[in-house]
């Protein structure tokens, strides 16, 4: 099958326009908001606090933080990205075009894979006015970054699918997403916990995701990196499968 790069290239321009009309929403807002996060938790609480796994509370919360604006900020704008054509009908153009899904997926999720790298970046240049922090595995880091905004872009495509109205577009990544992050080890280490609520905080797989983040930044994390990125990889996958059969068969964008 022929891969259309000029569809792909054309479809990433548009979702990046948007992301850029929408600038303040999709990017300043949740740099201001993670700003008083460190604040409140880097600067205030931080500084009484003692050293978490070896490394100064106020950047032990780092990565949870960033994972935190990561994955409601991804799933949120690109829910909203297939939402607003099908509530507007003009997912009739895309649909009618001569663009697969591949051309479709490459063009949303590498659009999303960019924005997640851009709010990551400012949020660690923000992150350096309030705590001093070294990046052990720069690398390892992009790399889990872009899957993970891959990943619940994905997902976030599949919620825009499912949506039949704008309320039901905040319903997931604000009382579930952002909930389990909450609970996913953002401001402290699981291996903190009694056994019995590690054992429960483990069964959130966010979990999963801030600890693979956090190892990218400090070598260290509360499950083993192979996990995370097991897990990252195939949530990936899945959303790809759940989204490509979605497209075979038009479910809910030909209605």
């Amino acid at each position: 099958m022929h891969f259309n790069l000029r569809s792909a290239f054309a479809i990433y321009q548009r979702e990046m326009a948007r992301a850029f009309r929408t600038a303040f929403q999709s990017i300043l807002a949740p740099v201001l908001t993670t700003s008083l996060y460190f604040v409140v938790f880097g600067t205030v609480i931080g500084a009484r606090m003692e050293s978490v796994a070896g490394v100064p509370y106020g950047a032990f919360i780092i990565p949870g933080l960033l994972m935190l604006t990561l994955l409601a900020e991804t799933t949120s704008n690109a829910s909203f990205g297939i939402y607003m054509p099908r509530f507007t009908g003009t997912i009739y153009e895309l649909l009618s075009a001569p663009v697969g899904v591949a051309e479709t997926l490459a063009g949303f999720v590498g659009a999303a894979a960019t924005k997640g790298l851009i709010l990551a970046a400012i949020i660690l240049a923000t992150a350096r006015c309030f705590v001093d922090y070294e990046i052990a595995h720069p690398l390892l880091a992009v790399i889990y970054i872009m899957l993970v905004a891959a990943s619940f872009a994905l997902f976030g495509f599949i919620l825009g699918i499912w949506a039949d109205s704008f309320e039901k577009l905040g319903i997931i990544p604000m009382l579930i997403l952002t909930p389990l992050t909450f609970l996913g080890g953002t401001f402290y280490s699981i291996r903190d916990l009694p056994a019995l609520w590690e054992t429960i905080a483990l069964a959130n797989p966010i979990a999963f995701l801030v600890s693979g983040l956090r190892y990218s930044f400090y070598g260290t994390g509360d499950v083993p990196i192979a996990l995370s990125l097991g897990l990252t990889l195939g949530f990936l996958t899945l959303c790809t499968i759940v989204i490509t059969v979605i497209f075979r068969t038009g479910w809910r964008l030909r209605d």
